[in-house]
C-alpha cells in the first residue's frame, strides 16, 4: 500500500493534528509492514496561491498553453501526481476559524484540476479520478463540535472537505476529530486524544485487512 500522509499544521512539536497522524501511521505500519509513504508537509511545502496565469492555464488545452502557463501550473501538476499515485490517503489538519487551515485550501486549489483529477463527460457530468482510495481527514478542533453541543453548527471543516474531495471522487472519507483540544481542561484534552487513538488504531486495522481498491483496479 501506497500512502500519501499529509500534515497541515502550522505546529510542530506542539501540534496534536501531527501526532495523531504520525500515530496512525505507526499503527498502520505495524498491520501492513511493507507499506510504503509519501509524505508532504504543507507548513514547510505551502503550495502558491493561485494567480490570473494559473486560472487561465487550467482552463487552457494542454496543447495550447504557453510556456508560462506550464511553468505556473508545474506545483498543482506534481500535486496531482502524487495523489493519484497513491493507495490511499491520510489528511491531517488543525481546524482555524471553524475550517481548514490556509495552507491546506492552497493545497485543496492545486489539485481540484480538469483533466486531471476531475474529467467532464460527453452528456454534462464531472466525474473524479481518486475513486476508490481509501480516505482519512483527521482534525483537531479547539472547541468540542459533535451533535449536541453549542458549537456543533460551527463546524464548517467538515462540510467542506467532503465537498471539495467529493468532487474529485473521494466519496466515502473516514473523519477522526480530536475534540475538546485548546478551550478545554487538560483532563477533556487527554480524553479527547485517547478517543481520537483509538479510532485510528480500528481505521488502521481496517485498511490493513483489505487491499485499496484503486491498487487493485491498477494492478488488473
Amino acid at each position: 500500500m501506497k500512502l500519501l500522509h499529509v500534515d497541515a499544521s502550522p505546529k510542530q512539536a506542539s501540534s496534536s493534528s501531527r501526532t495523531l497522524s504520525r500515530f496512525f501511521v505507526d499503527q498502520l505500519r505495524a498491520y501492513s509492514p511493507s507499506l510504503s509513504v509519501d509524505y508532504l508537509d504543507l507548513a514547510a511545502e505551502a503550495p502558491p496561491a493561485m494567480t490570473e496565469i494559473f486560472a487561465r492555464a487550467t482552463y487552457t488545452s494542454p496543447e495550447e498553453r504557453t510556456p508560462q502557463m506550464r511553468a505556473e501550473l508545474a506545483v498543482s501538476d506534481a500535486l496531482c501526481a502524487r495523489l493519484l499515485s497513491a493507495d490511499a490517503l491520510l489528511f491531517a489538519m488543525p481546524m482555524h476559524n471553524w475550517t481548514m487551515p490556509a495552507a491546506f485550501k492552497a493545497f485543496v486549489d492545486m489539485i481540484v484540476r480538469g483533466g486531471l483529477t476531475y474529467v467532464a463527460t460527453d452528456d454534462g457530468r464531472y466525474v473524479g479520478t481518486l475513486g476508490g482510495r481509501k480516505t482519512l481527514f483527521l482534525t483537531t478542533r479547539g472547541v468540542d463540535l459533535r451533535p449536541g453541543t453549542p458549537f456543533a453548527a460551527m463546524d464548517a471543516l467538515t462540510p467542506a472537505l467532503r465537498a471539495a474531495f467529493g468532487f474529485i471522487g473521494v466519496t466515502d472519507p473516514v473523519f477522526v476529530d480530536a475534540q475538546p483540544m485548546q478551550f478545554a481542561h487538560e483532563v477533556e484534552r487527554a480524553a479527547a486524544m485517547r478517543r481520537a487513538k483509538a479510532e485510528l488504531s480500528l481505521h488502521a486495522k481496517a485498511w490493513s485487512e483489505t487491499e485499496p481498491r484503486a491498487a487493485l483496479s491498477r494492478a488488473g
